[in-house]
């Protein structure tokens, strides 16, 4: 094992979990039927694996490890293909309803019933690469134009990527956050409608949409399992998806749902600082971190609600154990089936990691050898460049190959 993990440094914040009506209020039970209705009607539509990493687990000392891995999502290599895809279809199944006068369903929209007025409707939004490319590949589908805003640090390959899809990309020179802001100007000065994974005043339909969404993930992986996790790892970012999966397991198990822990990097800790105030708190961005799907300073706050609820503990993470887990994830040291993960995938497999080698930290978390660990491994290998310079373990200049 690396010798990173042992002197990684952790900060860890506690949480107030008083599991409450959030994670059934905020999104409900049947936000989460109409989603998997709907995405496992989808061609190609396939459950992703469930892989057990028992030789990690075995090594770490814990019972067991279950990894969600996300690669094969539909050909796009990411879980956002749940998301934004699907409530793009949302989006455009509102505004003709209420230009028409008349119900229109998804399945009228897949079908090309009203594939004239679509055309008509263009659909917009921020991205650090996986949101916007599964926006991209859902207005592909049925005929809609797209345009997304990137920010400097996006790499080229998942520009390439979102473009190939047809859609138009905005590259600006600020951050995601600045990113954000364009994308809602100038949709509202152009008639255009954002498809976001961030909430804000006023605006919550399409990414409580987006978090539904992701809900089949998390469906198939209680499905997969016998008994319910002791522990949940997941990845910060606006919280999307960390919101939708807590929701997701309480939602199926109950009293028995696992203890929630939020990972984030060190260089953009929104969740984190959230909850050490109390309250949804936006930090700024210095510098990019490797975590390109993480790098987000500003919290959505419908997903604050549930996480404030939800969560337990907090933990940030520097970016140097980052390329070593992406390494032994890909060349498997204690047996286990090999896994092609992207940087933002392996967050919350690296904090457990380095967690292990911490007594106090594992006794915060209740971490022991009868722990087993659910993670959400949310990508694949979303720039083979990135992967390549990983790969090689050339850990410099990595965000910027």
């Amino acid at each position: 094992m690396h010798n990173a993990f042992t002197t990684a440094t952790l900060a860890y914040a506690q949480g107030n979990p008083q599991p409450s009506k959030a994670a059934f209020s905020v999104l409900s039970e049947q936000d989460f039927a109409n989603s998997w209705a709907e995405i496992t009607a989808w061609k190609g539509y396939a459950p992703t694996p469930l892989v057990s990493l028992a030789g990690i687990a075995e090594n770490i000392g814990v019972g067991a490890i279950h990894y969600k891995h996300e690669g094969p999502r539909f050909g796009l290599g990411s879980f956002k293909a749940l998301g934004g895809s699907y409530a793009a279809l949302r989006v455009l199944a509102r505004e003709l309803t209420s230009r028409l006068g008349q119900e229109v369903t998804l399945a009228d929209i897949r079908s090309g019933k009203y594939a004239g007025e679509i055309a008509n409707i263009t659909l917009v939004s921020a991205t650090d690469g996986n949101h916007g490319r599964s926006l991209a590949w859902g207005c592909q589908r049925v005929g809609a134009p797209c345009r997304i805003y990137i920010h400097a640090e996006v790499s080229e390959g998942r520009a390439e990527a979102m473009r190939e899809l047809g859609a138009d990309v905005v590259r600006i020179d600020g951050d995601y956050d600045a990113s954000v802001i364009l994308a809602k100007t100038e949709a509202e000065e152009n008639g255009w409608f954002v498809v976001s994974d961030t909430s804000w005043e006023g605006y919550t339909e399409p990414p409580r949409d987006v978090m539904a969404g992701y809900g089949v993930m998390t469906r198939e992986a209680c499905e997969a399992l016998d008994k319910a996790p002791t522990h949940v790892f997941l990845q910060g970012g606006v919280g999307g998806l960390a919101a939708s999966v807590a929701a997701g397991l309480r939602q199926y198990w109950g009293d028995a749902a696992p203890r929630v822990v939020i990972v984030e990097p060190d260089l953009a800790a929104c969740l984190f600082d959230s909850a050490k105030a109390g309250q949804p708190t936006n930090v700024a961005i210095q510098e990019e971190t490797i975590m390109a799907g993480l790098s987000c300073g500003e919290p959505s706050e419908m997903a604050w609600e549930i996480l404030a609820e939800e969560a337990s503990d907090f933990l940030t993470i520097p970016d140097n154990i980052v390329p070593p887990t992406v390494r032994l994830l890909a060349r498997p040291e204690f047996g286990d089936e090999a896994v092609e993960a992207g940087e933002s995938a392996v967050a919350g497999l690296a904090a457990l990691i380095a967690v292990r080698q911490n007594a106090g930290l594992s006794a915060k978390l209740g971490l022991d050898a009868g722990s087993r660990v659910l993670l959400i491994g949310s990508e694949g290998v979303t720039d083979a460049a990135i992967f390549a310079a990983i790969m090689a373990e050339n850990e410099k200049g990595i965000e910027h190959v």
